[in-house]
Parts: structure tokens; sequence; C-alpha cells
């Protein structure tokens, strides 16, 4: 069996869409942002972003929990890098890239409530990502509709492969 890693950047609705993704798919889900260290959430709840050496560690969690807890997690992992370490540590891995405009995107960070991660974040996340290549096991959907709508797509695909 597969792992997921429902991914995107902040506001393209990974929490959402993982939880309701793994209910439908009968599996075990996990919100990577539970596994930040404080010092993570204080520093993006200042608007400063992460570096490489703040992600790691957050990276290598989250792989571990992949590979031997849970089936569904939710985590940005932005770069191909991140994705890979993913890989290397949980084995079969795919990725359900929530993709999206930024207007969407602003939007939705705009009506999210008790979140850490600011609105001026954005751009930071958006020049991060480097988006999935076609030689990664990914699933790139669109999130300009419900969530809903997202996971019926997703839960279509991953059952056609």
């Amino acid at each position: 069996m597969s792992g997921y890693v429902v991914m995107g950047v902040s506001g393209a609705g990974k929490s959402t869409v993982g939880e309701l993704f793994a209910q439908r798919m009968g599996l075990s889900y996990l919100d990577g942002d539970s596994l930040h260290p404080q010092s993570n959430i204080d520093k993006m709840s200042r608007g400063q972003p992460l570096t490489d050496a703040d992600r790691w560690p957050w990276i290598n969690a989250v792989a571990a929990r992949l590979a031997g807890e849970v089936d569904v997690v939710a985590c940005s992992a932005l770069k191909r890098a991140y994705r890979d370490r993913m890989r290397e540590v949980a084995g079969a891995v795919t990725f359900l890239f929530l993709d999206g405009a930024r207007e969407v995107l602003e939007e939705r960070m705009g009506h999210r409530k008790g979140h850490f991660m600011p609105e001026k974040m954005l751009d930071s996340q958006l020049a991060t990502l480097e988006r999935p290549g076609p030689d990664e096991s990914v699933v790139r959907v669109d999130i300009d509709r419900p969530p809903e709508e997202i996971v019926d797509e997703l839960v279509a695909r991953v059952r056609a492969d």
C-alpha cells in the first residue's frame, strides 16, 4: 500500500482535503503541521519564512510518521528534495498536489481562523514551491471548487490507478 501526502502551498486546503480524503478511503490521517516544533510556528507567526534548516527536522518527522503510523499526511512538501526524502524514508508515496491560482489561495487564507500562517507568507511559499515533475508519483488537482468535489476527483483518480 502506498502512503499519500496532500501537498501544496499554504491556503490550498491540505488539512481539509487530507482529512476528507482519508475518511473516504478508510485510511488514517495526520496533519503535518502538528509536527512543527514551536520555534517554526513562532517564526511563521512572525511572518518569517522557514529555511531549509528549519524545515528538515520537520520533513524527517513527517516522513517517519508516514513510514509507520499513518497513511495520509497533509504537508506542504514544497521542494523536490523534501519529497525525495519522504519517498526515501516511507517508500511508495503518492503526492496529491492541490494547485491553484494565487487569487484563490489569497481568498482562502483570508477566511481561515486561528492558523499560525499569516497571509503575507504566501509569496514566500509560492517562491519556494518546486512543482512536482513528470517523474514523480503525483496527482494534481485544481483547488477552485469545494473540498468535497476535490476529494471526489482525488478518490476517483487514485482508485483508477
